[in-house]
């Protein structure tokens, strides 16, 4: 099992969900987050005052997946986020050393 962590533009969210959900994925977490990245912030102009925004929000999803799906997701992901601009965002993929389902007691893939 592998865990995917995709920090993408908050606008591109439903349509990432949706892409998610036609191959497959039964579920997700969804996180509100800010940070930045290579481009360091940004600056903006607000009623003719221009100001520095040094956290850009962004949108933090976290899935476990079968090793089997993970070339999928994660492709799925990079099409459907991708907007071809700066901040487009970063796709992770981390080791699963164990998944346990509390209501049923499934261990494993079994409790994905």
């Amino acid at each position: 099992m592998k865990l995917i962590i995709a920090v993408i533009k908050p606008f591109k969210l439903e349509e990432v969900r949706e892409a998610l959900t036609g191959i497959g994925v039964q579920g997700l977490m969804v996180s509100e987050v800010k940070g930045y990245g290579r481009q360091s912030g940004h600056t903006e102009i607000y009623r003719g005052a221009e100001y520095v925004v040094n956290f850009v929000p962004k949108i933090k999803l976290e899935l476990v997946v079968p090793d089997a799906a993970v070339a999928q997701v994660v492709e799925t992901l990079a099409m459907t986020a991708k907007t071809g601009k700066i901040g487009d965002g970063k796709i992770f993929v981390l080791d699963v050393l164990q998944a346990h389902r509390v209501r049923t007691g499934e261990i494993g893939d079994d409790a994905l």
